[in-house]
């Protein structure tokens, strides 16, 4: 990898393929500000980059500081490998990736107009006008302010005027939130793994009896509101899980360790040190590095590490204890 200090480009261009960029990729001159940039493959850039447009068209890349383009951010679909971004990134118009086969990783939040991902992990929120998502883990939430849509995809929780979902969609907070009522494509389920014993998954050890994830019915889940003013009067619709959680809030839930697996996810750029669940069933320590936490997720995602169902029955007097006076 030939190693690169100081940063010359006089091109409309930068093409940049098998280098390690020891400081930013920003603009000095105005006409700067239309350059593009393209990444071939194999790249580490360790400070904040802008570009007019910015294309990877193949992995590896890793680029360490924050990211923003005036155009788009774009992953050529038949990109193969690993792509990451350490902190957050922007554009003002979209970031698009439909690389089915290339690992992109966000460290951060994604901000800009319009967001398209594909077998993406965002260990922060999307916020953005249109979003859409397939066979992703958002850790964070998904706002928009137009319209969502999803398909086989794992997320903290969404919040948009409209929303599109088919296959398996399932949440990590007891409850989400649109406008307009969902759509939903024949054959497609929701789950709410908000009580699902994630700490126990991670470390592939045996669930806690009372755990285990909510199946939604996305009619009988439906929360509708009406928030007025003098001026405006809007419904809201959430779905939650909420009196289930509540109910469950008699157990104690924080051995599940939920909280601090997201956590860990969310905060891992910042994290001055990396943090760990314990040891696993074969007695080895498991780091919460996101790399792990994206391949867990995923591993739920595609069924590979199957949650349990929650049967939803709760005897108080067990629960609280009175039942073996």
């Amino acid at each position: 990898m030939k190693e690169l200090k100081e940063l010359r480009f006089n091109e409309t261009d930068i093409h940049l393929q098998d280098n390690l960029v020891r400081g930013s990729i920003l603009p000095e001159k105005t006409v700067e500000l239309n350059r593009n940039i393209i990444f071939k493959g194999n790249n580490i850039v360790e400070g904040p980059v802008y570009a007019n447009r910015m294309e990877v068209r193949q992995g590896d890349l890793e680029i360490q500081g924050a990211v923003f383009v005036q155009q788009e951010l774009y992953v050529s679909a038949d990109a193969k490998g690993t792509v990451s971004f350490k902190k957050c990134v922007g554009s003002a118009n979209s970031v698009v990736s439909r690389a089915a086969a290339c690992n992109i990783n966000f460290h951060s939040d994604i901000n800009a107009k319009s967001v398209t991902l594909n077998n993406a992990f965002v260990a922060g929120s999307i916020y953005a006008d249109e979003i859409t998502l397939e066979n992703c883990v958002v850790i964070g939430g998904v706002f928009a302010t137009q319209e969502i849509e999803m398909a086989n995809t794992i997320v903290g929780t969404f919040n948009t005027p409209t929303i599109r979902v088919s296959g398996i969609i399932q949440i990590l907070l007891p409850s989400a939130f649109s406008i307009e009522k969902m759509a939903a494509a024949a054959g497609a389920r929701m789950y709410n793994l908000s009580l699902a014993d994630l700490g126990a998954l991670y470390k592939g050890l045996p669930e806690s009896e009372n755990s285990g994830r909510i199946e939604m019915d996305m009619d009988a889940d439906e929360v509708k509101s009406r928030l007025a003013d003098e001026d405006v009067q809007k419904t809201l619709r959430s779905y939650t899980v909420i009196g289930k959680v509540l109910a469950a809030d008699l157990l104690d839930t924080d051995k599940f360790q939920n909280h601090f697996l997201l956590t860990a996810a969310s905060l891992g750029s910042q994290l001055l040190k990396t943090y760990d669940m314990g040891v696993d069933k074969n007695g080895n320590i498991q780091p919460l590095t996101v790399e792990n936490i994206r391949n867990f997720f995923f591993g739920i995602l595609s069924g590979k590490t199957p949650v349990k169902d929650m049967d939803g029955k709760f005897d108080i007097t067990r629960i609280t204890g009175q039942g073996r006076q």
